[in-house]
């Protein structure tokens, strides 16, 4: 022992050691997920997938799919979680435990890009990237399975269900898939990011979400004896009107709400005025006092207009169907660990801030059990391949040059996470030299 120096002092420069090591060592991750062996079979992987799309719930094949490649590597896994959900663990089994998730799901569209790949099911569509959460994945897995012996904990790697609009987060959550995890991560492609860049910011990033549906009801009669009749599409439409000043003229201007209504059913007919009228939408905003706002107050806009009108309205908020999601808000500690390690791997001009969206993500079910998450989006933008559709479109496309930086990314985060975390937990067992 240096004469002089303290237990602490040496354990101190003994983390600033290993995490220079560990600087070094994302970018050998990435080199390794870039090699054409890696890079192919993980290509492989997404292309199965992409072939045979499965909606919410139903992801059989593609959790056969995953748990098959996780057997190929020896990481064991428990199964199954929220119907088809898998959660696998690479490292040593005891704490800290740290985590990464991949959703599975596809969406109910029907693929309109012709090519040798495309979705062999009518209807169904991987179109926002979900194939190449699972393929990355499964290549953070394979990563950390080669480096198992040097992790200073463990890493927990969940294979979820339905996050379009199923709540699938919540269902594993509420399963135990994440109990004793005090971190966790979560990865999204994007395809207004160049590739090679990650985006992401402290605090709000995706805002909460949920739908409501209404059937105004009056009474329905020949379209030229308005008189005799009550008319719900003149009520629906006075609805709509009215609730879209609950943002312009109830909501404080910076603090940013949407309500859309997306769906209008009523007649058949030129000349008919209908009993009822259907209309349904969606609410979000970033604040949960806010967002119960809308939710009450859209049901009483609804229920008064209709009846100024003469009619009357039922609403239905469908939380059962599809589940209320909260906010997505990220750690401001592991935005600074996240910007130091992805800036480290991809250089720190490619670590971006990313401004809220208004969109949401079941991922933020996980911060009602896990002291810390973080959500990040991976670019894949390259305008020399084209334009680029947009997410939930029937030309969306995946550039595959991302699936190397998203198994790289996913590895060396919780890689670097369990290193740091388990020296800090060692610098606070260690005691203090008395003055």
């Amino acid at each position: 022992m240096t004469a002089g120096a303290s237990p602490l002092m040496l354990l101190l420069r003994a983390a600033l050691l290993l995490a220079a090591l560990a600087a070094s060592c994302g970018a050998a991750l990435l080199r390794r997920a870039k090699e054409a062996e890696f890079m192919d079979w993980m290509v492989g992987v997404r292309r199965r997938i992409h072939e045979n799309p499965e909606l919410g719930y139903e992801e059989f094949a593609t959790s056969e799919l995953v748990r098959r490649e996780l057997d190929a590597m020896g990481i064991p896994y428990r199964h199954p979680f929220a119907v088809t959900g898998v959660v696998a663990t690479v490292g040593t089994g005891g704490p800290p435990f740290v985590a990464l998730r991949a959703d599975m799901d596809a969406l109910p569209m029907q693929e309109s890009v012709e090519w040798e790949h495309k979705s062999k099911v009518p209807g169904k569509m991987h179109g926002c990237g979900h194939d190449a959460h699972v393929a990355m994945l499964l290549g953070s897995a394979k990563i950390l399975q080669e480096h198992r012996d040097e992790l200073k904990g463990t890493v927990v790697l969940l294979f979820q269900p339905a996050e379009e609009g199923g709540g699938g987060a919540k269902k594993m959550l509420e399963a135990g898939a994440v109990e004793n995890i005090e971190a966790m991560f979560g990865i999204h492609v994007a395809d207004i990011v160049p590739i090679g860049v990650v985006a992401s910011r402290p605090g709000p990033i995706m805002a909460g979400s949920g739908f409501f549906e209404a059937v105004i009801s009056g009474k329905g009669g020949h379209a030229a004896l308005p008189h005799h009749t009550i008319d719900p599409i003149l009520a629906a439409s006075s609805v709509i009107v009215s609730l879209q000043q609950l943002v312009s003229r109830e909501a404080d201007p910076l603090d940013s709400q949407v309500v859309t209504v997306g769906k209008f059913q009523g007649g058949g007919a030129f000349n008919v005025i209908p009993d009822s009228v259907t209309i349904g939408g969606t609410f979000r905003a970033f604040l949960k006092e806010s967002f119960d706002q809308l939710k009450q107050r859209i049901e009483e806009v609804i229920v008064s207009q209709a009846s100024v009108q003469r009619c009357s309205a039922v609403v239905y908020f469908m939380n059962r169907d599809k589940p209320f999601f909260p906010p997505t808000i990220n750690d401001p500690v592991l935005h600074d660990f996240f910007a130091k390690v992805a800036g480290e791997m991809v250089g720190p001009s490619n670590v971006i801030d990313r401004q809220p969206l208004m969109g949401s993500e079941d991922f933020a079910f996980y911060a009602e059990a896990v002291p810390r998450t973080y959500y990040y989006f991976l670019g894949m933008l390259n305008e020399t391949r084209g334009p680029q559709a947009p997410h939930h479109s029937p030309y969306f496309t995946i550039n595959e040059d991302v699936l190397p930086y998203g198994a790289a990314m996913q590895a060396s985060l919780v890689r670097r996470y369990l290193l740091e975390h388990q020296h800090a937990t060692a610098a606070k067992a260690v005691p203090r030299d008395e003055l």
